[in-house]
């Protein structure tokens, strides 16, 4: 009878042991995934700092020393030039077309029926000006042009206006178009294109008429 009681107790003490060692295991297993879940949520649920952004409206200090574009920078340099070759101010060269065109054609030495940048003759050049900058097409020879044109005086000349001369002719013999400041461009047979001026003895002495071109 006592050896079967120690039996049944050492039975009961090996499954009440048994059960602990799952309880602990099992706690162990629990705080494990808890503190898992935890390091988990703490990753997911922190967000990072939102990139740094600059105010609208206001740029870098870069951005306002920018250098201005190679366009604007030509315009200024070709406002520049032509102001001081007609003595006016720059805020008097608005036709930035007309003065980029005698830019390119400027020294451009003068040939008899020319219309290329190897020779160019007056009524040619005026051709060429007429087409490039206000497109509007002219041709034929200086007396030509004149024809198209309604005659008016020297003083109401206005940029655009056409110039005409009698050098050593009886005939109109030579063109040119008027800018401003009594300067006018056209392609002279000895200095090529050029900007001259109505004021000069020799142009003063050659000068027949002005014409504006009728539409």
């Amino acid at each position: 009878m006592k050896k079967t009681s120690g039996i049944y107790f050492l039975f009961v003490y090996l499954l009440v042991s048994v059960f602990l060692l799952e309880s602990c295991h099992s706690s162990k297993k629990a705080a494990k995934k808890k503190a898992a879940a935890a390091q988990q949520s703490s990753y997911t649920h922190t967000p990072n700092p939102p990139p740094a952004t600059s105010k609208p409206g206001k740029r870098s200090k870069k951005q306002k020393n920018a250098p201005p574009s190679e366009t604007a920078s030509r315009e200024s340099g070709i406002t520049k030039k032509y102001s001081e070759k007609l003595g006016v101010s720059e805020n008097s060269i608005t036709n930035y077309t007309l003065y980029n065109f005698i830019d390119v054609w400027y020294g451009v030495p003068y040939k008899f029926a020319g219309r290329t940048k190897a020779g160019v003759d007056c009524s040619d050049l005026a051709s060429l000006l007429y087409q490039s900058v206000y497109n509007i097409t002219i041709s034929g020879n200086v007396t030509d042009i004149y024809k198209r044109c309604k005659p008016i005086k020297a003083s109401e000349l206005r940029e655009g206006d056409l110039i005409f001369f009698k050098i050593n002719s009886k005939s109109l013999s030579h063109v040119g178009v008027y800018l401003q400041n009594h300067k006018f461009v056209h392609a002279s047979v000895h200095a090529g294109v050029v900007i001259s001026d109505l004021g000069e003895d020799y142009y003063k002495k050659y000068y027949w008429g002005a014409g504006r071109l009728l539409k």
